[in-house]
């Protein structure tokens, strides 16, 4: 027997349309993050340096806590004496390494040249070998919703690839340079996981190249006439993000950017007009001190004003030095202020997160890792952020 219900069947259901993307906001405030980073600089000049750990941790709680996306705010679980101790355990590494080239440079003076060479590949590989790590100590140090990101992956592996792309990328006079971006990238981001979510890169050199060719077609132009530098390196710098950007994913969730090609003209020549005011200042103030310190002692300015007199007088050692130290840190405050804040701000209010569904329902996962990458990258100077 076969029962036919009476009446109309309902219908369908149509499917549901897809949710609209989720904007990335930055509430950050300018001034506060200013007063921050000026009085860390300070505390950096009084402790000899080593108050940049905990500025970094500062500067980092900042940006992450004013970053949101669908309304919650990422956190930055990292502490400065994690980031002191995995420098002082680089150090460690690497300072019998710069001992002992020294030592082979005396020793064997007509082989110092050749020894430089092997020197430069040790370090080259010791500093990607900090880049991934450090990647790795930061991600493990962010979290979202209450899941942390992680990565697993050889250092050394990492390492290796960047050489061989690096030696690619040498022989080819720069032509290289999109692919090895990519390739590398690739592997990092196949090696990142938000909880049980795994990462991939979807970006790929011929696009970065079809970005920017041009850019290294002129780049001896730039090399040569210097006001072109910034120009060029402002426009490099925004095409890569926003490349960078539209090719990452993690699990089902994918970014996309719209960052115009001249985002970044006003940081950069802001920096530049910094410097050449800064700069000028500086030398207003050196000739002061000079005819101040020739007033007093009697000195003839010409005599004052003559190479090597500085070197002698100790009044006048002690003045250059405050001036000069004075003028680093104001061009670090600003730096941080521009290439910093400024730029992450820049970035983010371009970006666009799509399907954030598919992160809704992860599991924690992974490990926390050692600050040593960081501490090598710090060491080597090769720190990213």
């Amino acid at each position: 027997m076969q029962w036919t219900p009476q009446g109309p069947s309902e219908p369908v259901p149509p499917p549901l349309p897809p949710l609209p993307p989720t904007r990335v906001d930055f509430t950050g405030d300018r001034t506060g993050f200013r007063k921050m980073v000026t009085k860390g600089a300070m505390l950096e000049l009084a402790t000899f340096g080593f108050y940049r750990f905990w500025l970094v941790t500062d500067i980092r709680r900042h940006l992450w806590s004013n970053t949101s996306i669908d309304g919650d705010a990422a956190e930055y679980t990292g502490r400065a004496k994690e980031l002191l101790i995995g420098f002082l355990v680089a150090l460690a590494i690497l300072v019998p390494i710069y001992v002992a080239y020294f030592l082979v440079g005396i020793e064997f003076e007509r082989w110092k040249g050749f020894a430089s060479t092997p020197l430069f590949i040790a370090f080259y590989a010791f500093g990607q070998f900090a880049i991934f790590r450090a990647r790795r100590y930061r991600l493990t140090r962010t979290v979202w919703r209450g899941v942390r990101f992680w990565m697993d992956g050889s250092g050394w592996l990492y390492s290796l690839r960047a050489m061989l792309w690096g030696a690619l990328v040498f022989l080819t006079f720069g032509l290289a340079l999109p692919w090895r971006e990519a390739a590398l990238e690739r592997y990092k981001m196949r090696h990142t996981h938000f909880g049980d979510l795994r990462g991939d890169f979807e970006g790929n050199g011929w696009e970065f190249f079809k970005r920017g060719w041009w850019l290294w077609l002129l780049s001896p132009i730039a090399i040569v006439i210097f006001p072109l530098a910034p120009f060029f390196y402002a426009e490099f710098k925004a095409r890569e993000w926003r490349w960078w950007l539209n090719g990452l994913r993690i699990g089902g969730v994918r970014l996309s950017s719209e960052l115009p090609h001249d985002a970044f003209y006003g940081l950069y020549w802001k920096m530049i007009g910094w410097w050449v005011l800064l700069s000028t200042l500086f030398g207003f103030y050196v000739t002061g001190a000079t005819l101040l310190l020739a007033k007093l002692t009697g000195v003839p300015a010409e005599q004052a004003f003559g190479p090597g007199h500085a070197a002698k007088s100790i009044p006048m050692l002690v003045a250059m030095v405050i001036g000069y130290l004075a003028l680093v840190l104001a061009m670090n405050i600003i730096m941080r202020v521009y290439l910093q804040r400024d730029l992450w701000a820049r970035v983010l209010e371009t970006v666009k997160v799509h399907d954030i569904g598919a992160a809704a329902d992860v599991r924690a996962s992974g490990e926390l890792a050692s600050a040593l990458g960081e501490g090598f990258a710090d060491g080597l100077d090769v720190a990213g952020f």
